[in-house]
């Protein structure tokens, strides 16, 4: 049975273009809200119409991370203020995802302290897509329903019509996601082996499998400097691949990202638009969210199962 208590749904500044397309395809106006900044850079979230004893849905993507984070945990804390009935945070890109674990002597885990604040400004309940590791829900006391971009991907993958498609993981880390993929598509899957010097540098990558005449498929949950991405499409095409592309859930997209990927072995890279793109590139193309956010939204609304969306 669905809830009698209002819908509502707003979004931070940095995702107002893919929230307007979520409210689009559940039928839903966007809810009214302002965030003026002071001169000295701080800001306050306003609601600008009544959210007593609703179902608030605040779509705010955390990239960059800081600024957005704030801002989101500021929307949350004023709508447990304002008396929200239930306060869902919407986060299509999940920052700080990357500090999962302590991998080193004396570094923090971002994730579960992001997890932790989330919680403590007062949320029910966190929607996202292709977390940086799927543990990163045990970090949260409230529920998560982590969504996954593959439920877009593969479809289109399978149109495509690609004669001989293989999936390449960028990493050994990235080796279920690429399997899930194979096992769907019903193919074949490679590893890149690589040594990291330190963040976002590649040290020596090698590849595990054959790629010989085959239509590579490069499978990540996100691409940032494009290093590692770019460095394993050259590989492939030296080891005799007929053609290199890649899906990704989040182009971060940092520089020189862009023209990593335009002067790559890669023919085309594809990301959803949980990142609003920051130009053009003739290689880069998206697939939208909007619709797979939209269904998990009012779903939950209606108290109704979400277990189908959770394709991976």
């Amino acid at each position: 049975m669905g809830s009698k208590k209002p819908l509502k749904i707003f979004t931070g500044t940095a995702t107002t273009y893919l929230t307007s397309k979520i409210c689009n395809s559940v039928g839903v106006d966007l809810g009214k809200s302002s965030c003026p900044v002071f001169a000295d850079g701080e800001f306050e979230p306003c609601y600008e119409e009544t959210i007593r004893g609703s179902h608030v849905f605040i779509v705010q993507s955390t990239f960059p991370p800081s600024d957005n984070l704030m801002e989101l945990l500021l929307m949350i804390d004023a709508a447990k203020r304002a008396s929200a009935y239930k306060i869902i945070a919407v986060l299509p890109y999940f920052g700080f995802a990357r500090q999962d674990r302590k991998d080193k002597p004396r570094v923090s885990i971002g994730a579960k302290l992001v997890a932790d604040l989330l919680s403590a400004a007062g949320v029910d309940r966190v929607i996202t897509m292709d977390l940086h590791a799927d543990q990163i829900q045990g970090f949260f006391n409230v529920p998560v329903d982590h969504l996954y971009a593959s439920s877009l991907f593969i479809p289109f993958i399978k149109k495509m019509g690609l004669r001989d498609v293989v999936i390449a993981s960028p990493d050994v880390g990235g080796t279920k996601r690429a399997n899930t993929y194979a096992k769907m598509l019903g193919t074949d899957m490679v590893i890149c082996h690589k040594s990291r010097a330190k963040a976002n540098v590649i040290g020596d990558m090698t590849l595990i499998g054959d790629v010989r005449d085959k239509d590579v498929i490069i499978v990540d949950d996100l691409i940032d400097t494009a290093g590692t991405i770019t460095t394993a499409a050259g590989l492939m095409i030296k080891e005799g691949a007929n053609s290199v592309r890649a899906f990704a859930a989040h182009g971060l997209l940092s520089e020189p990202a862009y023209e990593r990927i335009e002067n790559s072995a890669l023919q085309e890279v594809y990301f959803t638009d949980s990142i609003p793109p920051k130009r053009e590139s003739s290689k880069i193309k998206y697939i939208s969210v909007a619709g797979a956010f939209g269904e998990a939204i009012m779903r939950v609304y209606k108290n109704e199962s979400i277990s189908s969306l959770y394709f991976k």
